[in-house]
């Protein structure tokens, strides 16, 4: 079976990496970046470099890393002016849902694949081929495009149709920003207390790395409250007896020293809802 010809559009941060793990591809590589000196070094490794999107619109599976979905957009359509039936796109950048299903469905008449294919884990993960991918598209071209992206990601996992993919990244980083926001008002909270902000770091990074973080909490199959006898549900009862202690003892630490945390009051109130165990099965 012949292997597909890779492109890759855009070659910054996420995409120069992820586009080098494409290079020595058997059926070639052909990069483009508006920057010179964004492809030069994928020149100097044997990439064929294009002078314009058309010359990478011959290739079978087409690589997209730009900014939003306006880029997204212009780079798509002017693909599509050229591309074959059959051509897949794939969209690393991450966009609005319903940019990614109206791409998709629009060029779906000419027999062009538009899948939605955003990634997680950062630039470290990009350079170490670790990237989770979460991809919007059929089965059959899933199972396509999985052995390419499986030069640049450790995790490949089939979301759904068009669309999902994307919905399911924007699920994954909210909770990062989420909790970025709930670390921000915890080392106020903190530097008021009189602690050390670098070692208070310390100490959340090295149990989150034991503990999981929130991903430790993410096995359930809905959203459904817990049944007694549920695996699940002595755990998460002790884990929301834990919380709702020391959510309680973190406000009261704030209310002495004068400090409002919006987000702790928002756990306490959302906390045994969310985990499924709400308090009135106690009551």
């Amino acid at each position: 079976m012949t292997e597909p010809a890779l492109g890759y559009i855009g070659l910054g941060g996420m995409g120069a990496p992820m586009a080098m793990r494409l290079l020595g591809w058997p059926g070639g590589l052909t990069v483009y970046d508006v920057r010179d000196e964004a492809t030069a070094p994928f020149a100097e490794a044997g990439a064929a470099v294009a002078a314009d999107l058309a010359q990478v619109a011959t290739a079978d599976l087409i690589s997209v890393t730009v900014l939003d979905d306006a880029q997204v957009c212009e780079v798509v359509a002017e693909l599509a002016r050229h591309a074959s039936a059959g051509t897949v796109i794939a969209i690393h950048s991450t966009i609005g849902d319903a940019t990614a299903v109206e791409l998709a469905d629009d060029l779906a008449r000419s027999g062009i694949h538009v899948i939605d294919a955003p990634v997680s884990g950062g630039a470290a993960g990009a350079q170490k081929g670790e990237l989770a991918t979460m991809i919007g598209a059929s089965r059959p071209v899933y199972e396509q495009v999985k052995p390419v992206f499986k030069q640049w990601a450790s995790l490949v996992i089939h979301a759904g149709g068009p669309g999902a993919g994307t919905r399911m990244k924007l699920a994954r980083n909210m909770i990062t920003f989420t909790s970025f926001a709930a670390a921000c008002e915890a080392m106020v909270l903190a530097e008021r207390a009189g602690l050390n902000l670098q070692d208070l770091g310390r100490v959340v990074r090295h149990t989150d790395a034991l503990t999981g973080g929130a991903g430790a909490i993410m096995v359930r199959d809905s959203m459904a409250e817990i049944e007694p006898g549920h695996w699940l549900y002595d755990t998460f009862t002790h884990t929301r007896s834990l919380g709702e202690k020391d959510l309680n003892l973190a406000l009261a630490l704030g209310d002495s020293l004068g400090v409002d945390l919006p987000l702790a009051h928002m756990a306490l109130r959302d906390l045994a809802a969310g985990l499924g165990v709400p308090n009135d099965r106690d009551e």
